[in-house]
Order: C-alpha cells, then structure tokens, then sequence
C-alpha cells in the first residue's frame, strides 16, 4: 500500500487539490479564515509566552465541565459570567508568569520533594490513607474529575517555588503586630452628637432658580442623563433550540433503549430502621457479653411487641445519628452497609425483625420497613428520558453543522437578520431599551459583554448591519443587529424636575445640618470640658455601636496624646460633632493575642507574596489584548493603560 503511494505521489496530491478546493468554495474562504484567526488571536502575553483565544475557550470549557460534573442540575449559563471569565484568565496569566520565571531561573523540583509536598499540604487530606500516604486511585480519579491530569496539578507545585522564596519567609515583628491588633481592636471612649440632615429637610423650600441652577451645572449632568440604548433583533443558534426541532424516529429511540437498557435497571434496596448496642471488637470479652445480652433484652421486648420498635429504638439505640428518628435508615441499596448488616436486611421480607446481628460496631436488631425489588425499567416508563436524550444529540450533530454556514450567513448578508432565521427555523427575536452595561436582571444573550460590544460597535450603530456570530455560551452562537438607536443625552428638565428638587432640598437641609453642627464644635473648642448630650460609648472597629463608618474611622484615627478631643466631620447623613474621653485597652473580641499575631503574620504574608506576583507581572510585561473578556469596571481600567 505505502509502495503504491510513493509511486503515485503527483496523482494523490491532484486528488487532494480536488477534495481540499471545493471545501474551501462550499464552507467560504473568508468564514474559514475568519475562523481560524478567531482560533488563533491572542488573548494575553506574558513575556515571551502567549495566551491564545483558542486556550481559553479550552480552559473555560473545562471550567463549565467541572461544574456540571460537579451539580448536573444546575444551569451552568448562570456560571458564565464576566467575573468567571476574569478569574479563569487570571489563573492562566498566573500559571503563564510562574512558568515563564521558573524557566529563566532554572527553578525545578525533584519528584520525591514534589510528594513531600502534597504529603503536607492539607487541601489534600482527604486524599491521603491510613499510612498519611496520597492514595493514588482516589488522587487519579478526584483530578479526573475536576478535568485535571497529574502531570499539570503536579507541575503546578514545581512552579510554586517562584513563590515560596517570599511566602515561606515572612514574619511579623512584635512590634508591628501589635500596633495592628491596636489599630483593629483598641477602644475608646466618646460622645457623640448627631446633626441628621432629614431634621432639617422642612426648613427649606428651593426655589426655581436654585433647582435650575443645580440641572444647569455641568457636574451634575450624569446625575440625568438617559444612557445609550436600542431596539435589537437577534438570533440564538444553541443546542436547546434546535432541539425543540428534532422529530424523534421511534425505531431509533427503540435501538436506544436497547442499547442502553443496563442504564434503567433499578437496584434493589431495602428501607430498614435499627438499634444499636455499641461494642468494639477490641473491648474486653465482658464488655461484649454485656453489650449482647442487652441486645438480646431488647430484642425480646421489640419482638413481643413489633409496633413498640421505634419507641425502643428512641430510648435505647446508641446511634444517636438515628435513634431520634426510631433507628430509621431509609432506604438503601448494596454496598452501602457492612457486610452482616447488608446481608441480614437483604434476606427479609418487610415487616421481618432479624435475630441479633455482630458488626464491627456492636449489636444490630434490624427492622426491614419497606422493599424495592428492583429491575429493569420498561421503554414505556424511561421514554421521555430518552427522547430528551436523544433530541439533543441530533440537535448537538446539527449545530456542529450549522455552525459555520449559521457565522458565514450573518456576515454575508449583514443588511438582514431574516434571511439565517428562515434557512435555520429560527424564532426572530427583538428587545427594546438594551443598553451597553447591561442592568442585573438583563436575560441572556442580551447580558454577554462579547456581544454587547458587538453590538455597539462603531460600524454597527451606523450602518445597522448584523454582528459576527458571538460565542455567548457552550454549543450557542448569537447575531444580533440594531434596528433604532438612541445616544446618550441629558434628559429634559420637565422630566426630572421632581429628582432635582430632592437633590436640592437634600443639599439644602445638609448645609443646615453643617452650620449647626460647626457651631456645637466651636462651643466645645471654647470649653473642652463640656459634655454633649447622650451617655458616652465605647467603640472599636469591631464594636461600631452603629455609629456611620465616617464617625468611627475619625475618632480611632484621631490623635490623643491630649484628652479631651473633639471632632467635627460630615456624614452620609448629615454631620457628626464627636468627643473622645478616654482610650481603653483591646476590644475582647480580639480573641487570643498569638492567634491575632498570627493572622496578622498570615496577612502580610499574603500581602508581600501578591506584592512580588505584582511586581513579576510588571518586569514581565503582562498585557491583556482582549479587554471583552474583563468585567466592564476592569475593561475600562485596562483601556486606559
């Protein structure tokens, strides 16, 4: 066969012009390019490493998996969010910094000093057996479950070391320590006499002039500014949609069942209560017999009276896990019990009482309460099951095959959205007042940063053309298109006159409250010694007596090297006249001082740690090119980088 082909060379290359050339006809050229360039953008650089838009879909598709493996039941769509996608680019970026530092630095770990490593860390515990050793079954089978091979969480742990210089040598001097816990936990004795602004807000009445003066100044534009918005239409291509298309062929969803009918067999389980009369099989042989012939006492009552079981089993049972509920068990199938006490239950009816059953935890008297036989569920009962199962299969075959042709038609025809939603019977959706930043309770699509930005690109608003295709979730592509457009504008003041009075009253009614306030502090600096009225309190910053943060952070800030202090500040509600009396020791809610060291050391441990991660991004010139991928707080601040 390889002969044949070496001998043929110039005829299999001309039979490959012929299959190759006509794909790229059919599929497009520039689809397939536009494709493969979206594959291939770079997302970040991290010095001479790059983070393509390929990597991260990868990443983030793992991601989703984890959590659908993690809770099948939830919509993993409430999990795609800016904020995911943030963290999952961090943790790329972070793993890209460490690799790329521990490279320059020849930085390695040897395997034995790896497991001693994940020996102590304690994430790891419940992975560890009798012997402290990482059982290597439940180890394979957590990171396979979390979508993760050894060989990348083991060499995350290589990498740490770029860390561990600075992690593994920071300490908190006592000194310092200390005046953090006093700046946390020091009390102080005050007074305080509150101006509140709402007293005031009927002794001003604004006039025109004033609210017009208040809209009129070009610091409170945005305070009535309608933001930018649009009327849209848009289509959804996704899994779930073509479902709803798929008609099910019922020799198929037969072949199914037939195929998959060890998926519907139901175990046999059985509902059983007990009671318990504990006795380890190392106590002594006394104690035993002890425990048994109470047992076997027990025994005798429940048997006399069967229906007494759960009142016995309440006073009596040493599982104290189950003896509040009668002994109950629920149900369960094999394997979930020690083998004496699985195989007693399983070999009687409902309604049996068992003789006494030896466990590894003492004496069991079994009840079985109820019976599932088990067996294998009939089609007709697992039918709809399967029709779901088997709609979105056929519905996931022809997204992979919609997919590209769905993107090329958009772009192609981008005057219209009509024309993809006929050939793809697809719904025509619109939605009125969409807006740039989306509000909280925005529904998806119409909340995804990727087509928002889309959407309001420059090209877009003018032209009202349909968006590229965006990838706004797993197996679900979007176009959407703008049909009216309205920019942002200050809104007229016949409809917001009623919001500038408020505002004005409220400045207004604050003044007020400032000039008396003003006025009771320049009492008090005349003569300190005056008290102001209301009982004195002790504050700290963890004992706040609900007094506004302003007024706590002045008062432990303030310096009292000479008492009495007095204080005037402004507050959210208006303005605060503060005397500080006394300063006391820490607040008790410090807790133990060597455990609040402690932490304080742990705090700056993290903080020194995240300072050099910081600092290593800097020298090695991190720089994040797809700002969609960012919350819209951490886009704006990267644009102006």
């Amino acid at each position: 066969m390889f002969d044949f082909v070496r001998s043929h060379t110039r005829l299999f290359q001309f039979v490959l012009l012929l299959v190759i050339f006509p794909s790229f006809v059919l599929v497009g050229i520039s689809g397939y390019n536009r494709f493969t360039d979206a594959s291939n953008t770079t997302v970040a650089t991290v010095g001479s490493q790059k983070i393509t838009q390929a990597e991260f879909d990868s990443a983030h598709r793992r991601q989703i998996d984890r959590i659908r493996r993690q809770a099948p039941g939830v919509d993993v769509k409430l999990f795609d969010t800016p904020q995911m996608r943030q963290q999952i680019l961090d943790s790329m970026v972070r793993d890209a910094v460490l690799r790329e530092v521990a490279d320059k630095l020849h930085l390695s770990a040897s395997d034995e000093r790896v497991r001693t490593m994940m020996r102590n860390d304690p994430q790891l515990a419940s992975l560890r057996g009798p012997n402290g050793e990482i059982d290597k079954e439940r180890y394979i089978m957590a990171l396979a479950n979390a979508g993760i091979t050894p060989i990348e969480f083991e060499s995350n742990y290589r990498r740490q070391q770029v860390l561990s210089g600075v992690s593994n040598t920071t300490f908190a001097p006592a000194a310092a320590a200390s005046s953090a816990l006093d700046s946390f936990f020091q009390q102080r004795e005050v007074q305080v006499q509150r101006f509140d602004a709402k007293a005031y807000a009927s002794k001003v009445t604004p006039t025109d002039a004033d609210i017009e003066k208040y809209y009129n100044d070009p610091a409170n534009a945005a305070q009535f500014q309608a933001p930018e918005q649009a009327k849209v239409e848009y289509l959804v291509l996704d899994v779930d949609t073509l479902a709803k298309s798929v008609v099910p062929v019922e020799a198929d969803l037969q072949k199914y069942y037939k195929e998959n009918e060890k998926r519907y067999v139901s175990p046999e389980e059985r509902r059983a209560s007990h009671i318990l009369v504990k006795a380890e099989k190392s106590a002594p042989a006394d104690v035993r017999a002890k425990a048994k012939a109470k047992a076997e006492a027990l025994l005798t009552e429940v048997k006399k009276n069967p229906a007494s079981f759960a009142e016995v089993a309440k006073k009596n049972s040493e599982d104290k896990g189950t003896a509040e509920r009668g002994g109950d068990l629920d149900f369960f199938g094999r394997g979930a019990m020690v083998k004496p006490f699985e195989d007693a239950a399983f070999s009687m009816k409902e309604g049996d009482i068992s003789g006494i059953v030896e466990s590894d935890f003492g004496y069991h008297i079994i009840k079985v309460t109820g019976v599932h036989a088990g067996g294998t569920k009939t089609f007709e009962e697992v039918r709809p099951e399967i029709e779901k199962e088997y709609r979105r299969a056929e519905a996931q075959k022809k997204f992979s095959q919609n997919a590209v042709d769905f993107t090329n038609m958009v772009y192609e025809q981008s005057d219209s959205l009509k024309p993809a939603a006929d050939k793809f019977k697809l719904e025509l959706r619109t939605a009125q007042n969409v807006k740039r930043t989306p509000a909280p309770e925005t529904p998806p699509p119409l909340n995804n940063p990727k087509l928002l930005d889309a959407l309001f690109a420059n090209d877009i608003i003018k032209n009202k053309r349909n968006t590229d295709a965006v990838e706004t979730g797993p197996n679900q592509l979007v176009s959407a298109r703008i049909v009216q457009y309205a920019p942002a504008h200050v809104l007229p003041l016949t409809e917001v006159k009623e919001m500038v009075r408020q505002r004005v009253v409220a400045l207004q009614a604050a003044a007020l409250a400032r000039k008396d306030g003003e006025a009771r502090l320049g009492e008090l600096k005349k003569s300190p010694q005056t008290t102001l009225p209301g009982e004195a309190m002790v504050i700290s910053r963890a004992t706040t007596k609900e007094l506004p943060r302003t007024v706590v952070d002045a008062v432990l800030r303030a310096d009292t090297a000479k008492l009495p202090v007095t204080l005037g500040l402004e507050t959210p509600d208006g303005y605060a006249v503060a005397r500080i009396t006394k300063v006391l020791g820490r607040d008790p809610a410090a807790g133990d001082p060597a455990r609040a060291a402690a932490q304080i050391a742990q705090a700056l441990n993290d903080a020194e740690t995240q300072a050099y991660y910081s600092a290593l991004k800097t020298r090695l010139k991190v720089d994040i090119k797809n700002k969609s991928l960012l919350p819209s707080s951490e886009a704006a601040s990267a644009a102006t980088k």
